[in-house]
């Protein structure tokens, strides 16, 4: 039998045993599918993402549009809307966020983003 992933927004993904999820990177890093490990001492959740490095102001304030083009021209990336608050610059990395809880979740597959839809500024 075949399992549907589960679809989560801003909210912690479930991972009880054998139940699959998607843990998001940032707009230009490695996404997750993933299968719930089932510890209840996490609350058979997971993460829901990378978590920001920078506060939405600080990124506003630092990041720029010419640095953000670059990252995502390097990284293949197409961003439709969005803004400098949620460059990939304002996000822990993806990959040690992973390794973290590792104990809660087995990787099934990764993916890479190419095209991003966010809402405009």
């Amino acid at each position: 039998m075949v399992q549907k992933p589960q679809y989560t927004a801003k909210v912690l993904p479930p991972a009880a045993k054998g139940v699959l999820g998607i843990i998001p990177g940032s707009m230009a890093s490695a996404g997750y599918i993933v299968r719930g490990r089932g510890h209840l001492s996490s609350l058979n959740s997971a993460s829901h993402g990378a978590g920001r490095l920078l506060s939405r102001r600080k990124a506003l304030d630092s990041i720029t549009q010419h640095a953000l083009k670059e990252l995502l021209d390097q990284q293949g990336v197409t961003l439709i809307g969005g803004g400098l608050d949620e460059a990939p610059m304002a996000y822990k990395d993806i990959g040690t966020v992973m390794a973290a809880q590792q104990d809660l979740v087995d990787i099934v597959g990764i993916f890479r983003p190419k095209i991003v839809r966010m809402a405009q500024e």
